[in-house]
């Protein structure tokens, strides 16, 4: 597709054309496939997590505490004997790479290319160095945004971890943060942004409904949460539109929940300015 402006240039990453694949569905049988496919996956999925976060938020606005005198754990003890804990927390990874599982089989079986929409083994490198400095570029600010929304009431203080002192606590926040970041970029990049580019959706349309998505199922951690992931959304999924990568978004993501994760739960205890 040939564009009017440079494929490097400030306009190009603002109002980005649309790829020439995958190429937009006009029929309607076709078209009403993908939207019943879209609302049931998100609705057993990352869009339900969005419903029930803003249900949780809700509930942290009605009690007397302000949002600052209330926390939220994200990585909690799921069973008191610690074998079963372990389990259970296996568990709960699996079910988050079976998500993004569920986004590629529907890729793939609806027959896109896999390697057109990001899955490209080609450059780990450049896909590496990528997701560093993405890590680098939300993490830092989303560490700021959440301490100032914190101190200005509107966010609960966030405990990435409590699980107790096991030996297994920091592989399975490793596997945790890896489960996160490919269900969360798979579905809510790759997958949505894919589907809503067949039903003819502006890549500036399609990258809003995704951040909004994401930021969603953050609002648990009040409105902080939601803005920082917003952004985050409007970031990682302008890169993949541009860049046609995912796997430096997931690397990226990986990274920031890794170090949030593991982080807290050896520094909770040694540190005061964590709230």
């Amino acid at each position: 597709m040939s564009t009017s402006h440079g494929p490097t240039s400030p306009r190009s990453w603002l109002l980005p054309n649309r790829p020439d694949e995958p190429t937009r569905i006009t029929d309607p049988g076709q078209r009403r496939a993908i939207v019943v496919e879209l609302v049931i996956v998100f609705a057993i999925t990352l869009g339900m997590a969005g419903l029930q976060s803003l249900l949780s938020l809700l509930d942290a606005l009605l009690r007397p505490e302000s949002l600052d005198q209330q926390a939220v754990a994200i990585n909690t003890s799921q069973a008191r004997l610690g074998l079963l804990d372990l389990l259970e927390q296996l568990a709960s990874v699996l079910r988050l790479f079976a998500w993004a599982a569920l986004g590629v089989y529907l890729l793939w079986q609806g027959g896109i290319a896999l390697r057109k929409v990001g899955f490209d083994n080609s450059r780990p490198g450049r896909d590496l160095a990528g997701g560093v400095g993405l890590a680098a570029l939300i993490g830092i600010p989303g560490l700021g945004l959440y301490l100032v929304a914190h101190s200005l009431g509107l966010n609960l203080a966030v405990q990435p971890s409590t699980l107790d002192e096991e030996w297994w606590r920091a592989p399975v926040l490793v596997l945790s943060a890896l489960g996160n970041a490919a269900a969360e970029e798979v579905l809510v990049v790759c997958y949505l942004l894919t589907r809503l580019r067949q039903l003819g959706a502006t890549e500036n349309r399609a990258l809003w409904i995704s951040a909004v998505l994401r930021g969603s199922y953050h609002l648990y951690q009040g409105f902080g949460g939601f803005v920082g992931n917003v952004v985050m959304g409007l970031v990682y999924g302008r890169v993949w539109q541009r860049t046609n990568r995912i796997h430096a978004l997931i690397i990226g993501h990986a990274l920031i929940d890794v170090v949030a994760f593991v982080g807290y739960a050896l520094l909770r205890d040694q540190v005061g300015w964590l709230p």
